[in-house]
């Protein structure tokens, strides 16, 4: 397949409007406004800005959650509308979604086993002697013990969870996934530990990343190209290096200046 994984063009969202209480007009919110934006084949997209920028919006919109109010997207080459008229399944071969809180995406009455047969069952229509097979090799791919498809998820910490969560995504085998804070409630050490095992995910199947934090440092460390978002728009899209660099845009700097940093005695406060 050629082309990119994922094509944005003039996406809006409105939410709102039509008649309220006592039949007055209700208000609007346009959460994303006109948006075009490509994620290439094999590459993290880093999306920062604010809390109420657009960013949770724009992944609600791709993986179906959110229907757009206009605009086109291609997802892996497929029109978003035929993807929808497809169902469900069409849309989790195809673009996955991993949530903010690893725990509380996962079924807390079934074993890590059953959760897995779910993805395996319903989208892939694997048979039982298969399921068994690719579950064992979903939580090797993710660094986990056999041991775990026995367990349930209160048993894991939140790292061990997330690992999980990502291995329910790939058990899809879907090629894109989007990554929604995937990190922000771990601790740093275990962040580290979910962002190589992320990139070595990507690297060795191929993945498309679109990731989503308002933490700059771990966008940075991730992500090939980044794209800013500010009141529902993108307002600058660069290579990471060269946008953490030298941002162009104000609310860039801005937004990359109020960033707590670690200060050294040879870089003084």
């Amino acid at each position: 397949m050629t082309g990119p994984a994922v094509q944005m063009r003039d996406l809006v969202k409105t939410f709102g409007g039509g008649r309220g209480l006592f039949g007055r007009e209700a208000s609007t919110v346009q959460a994303v406004r006109g948006i075009s934006l490509d994620l290439k084949r094999g590459e993290t997209l880093g999306v920062v800005g604010e809390s109420g920028s657009g960013k949770s919006t724009l992944a609600r919109m791709l993986v179906g959650l959110e229907k757009p109010s206009s605009g086109t997207m291609l997802i892996d080459g497929r029109p978003w509308e035929d993807l929808a008229r497809s169902g469900t399944r069409a849309f989790g071969r195809t673009i996955q979604y991993v949530f903010q809180d690893p725990v509380a995406s996962l079924n807390p009455r079934k074993t890590i086993g059953e959760i897995l047969d779910v993805p395996l069952k319903l989208l892939c229509g694997y048979e039982n002697t298969k399921r068994r097979a690719r579950k064992r090799e979903l939580v090797d791919a993710v660094q986990m013990p056999l041991d775990t498809l026995e367990r349930y998820p209160h048993e894991f910490s939140g790292g061990q969870a997330q690992r999980i969560a990502i291995a329910r995504a790939l058990a899809a085998e879907a090629s894109i996934l989007v990554l929604d804070e995937p990190v922000s409630a771990l601790d740093v050490s275990v962040q580290a530990q979910v962002l190589l095992l992320l990139q070595d995910l990507r690297n060795s199947l191929g993945l498309s990343y679109l990731f989503i934090s308002h933490d700059l440092a771990v966008v940075e460390s991730i992500s090939d190209r980044v794209a800013v978002m500010y009141l529902g728009e993108v307002v600058e899209v660069a290579p990471a290096a060269q946008l953490f660099a030298a941002p162009q845009h104000e609310y860039t700097r801005t937004l990359i200046a109020s960033a707590p940093r670690l200060e050294t005695a040879e870089s003084p406060a």
